[in-house]
């Protein structure tokens, strides 16, 4: 595989309003995605952050460096595309959403899968009008499919750009009822963000840290908490 790097080759980026929205330019050309469609963001504040992203690029530009860019390719060059599909691939999470899905054993676990995942699951039915049901153990069962299909319209209407970002919200925590909870500011991203990692910790709370585990669920972490932000400035 190479490891090519496209080299910088300007000097200054700016904002500019285009259409109904906006995008940047480069010395005055304007930024194309990888598919090479036009760079067209939903809000100014998404804009300066893709802006200042390509501003910290040094001698060669380096994606890794560049979440709200690549988000935003995202949007446009996949999800635009793939809406629906997208959208039922998240929404199908609710049939079988973490949140659901509880130990039958030990007693302090199952005790403590109530205390933090049923607020979100009482949330969910206030809130989105969507109860979904616990069980124990891990064999399918199926919900109620008005809830889930309450739930699926929701999705459906989302911007691509708050797909994108949603995608990303629900896949890292496993939880549809997550993904929304950290979309509509039920509670912080972090503490959402724990609370779908309940059973990881509760693993290492009994047998020890794993570094090289604890390493990747940082990184998973920084995304998840990234989905938030460009959901945020998504419009």
């Amino acid at each position: 595989m190479s490891d090519w790097k496209p080299k910088r080759f300007w000097k200054d980026s700016a904002v500019v309003e285009a259409g109904d929205g906006f995008t940047v330019e480069l010395d005055g050309r304007r930024v194309k995605t990888p598919a090479k469609a036009a760079l067209i963001l939903p809000t100014r504040v998404m804009a300066e952050a893709v802006a200042q992203e390509w501003d910290t690029q040094d001698k060669v530009v380096d994606p890794a460096t560049m979440p709200y860019t690549r988000s935003a390719n995202a949007a446009i060059d996949k999800v635009h595309h793939q809406h629906g599909e997208v959208a039922d691939l998240l929404a199908d999470y609710g049939d079988s959403d973490l949140l659901c899905y509880r130990a039958e054993h030990p007693a302090a676990l199952t005790e403590r899968q109530a205390e933090h995942w049923n607020p979100a699951l009482d949330w969910a039915a206030e809130t989105l009008e969507a109860r979904l049901l616990p069980v124990s153990g891990v064999v399918h069962q199926p919900q109620p499919v008005a809830p889930l299909e309450r739930l699926r319209a929701r999705v459906h209407d989302m911007s691509d750009f708050h797909l994108a970002a949603f995608h990303d919200l629900v896949s890292l925590s496993g939880s549809l009822i997550l993904g929304f909870a950290a979309a509509m500011n039920w509670r912080e991203a972090d503490a959402i963000w724990r609370i779908s990692r309940l059973d990881e910790l509760w693993q290492e709370e009994q047998w020890g840290k794993d570094e090289e585990a604890r390493e990747q669920a940082e990184l998973k972490r920084q995304a998840f908490l990234h989905a938030k932000r460009f959901y945020d400035v998504s419009g």
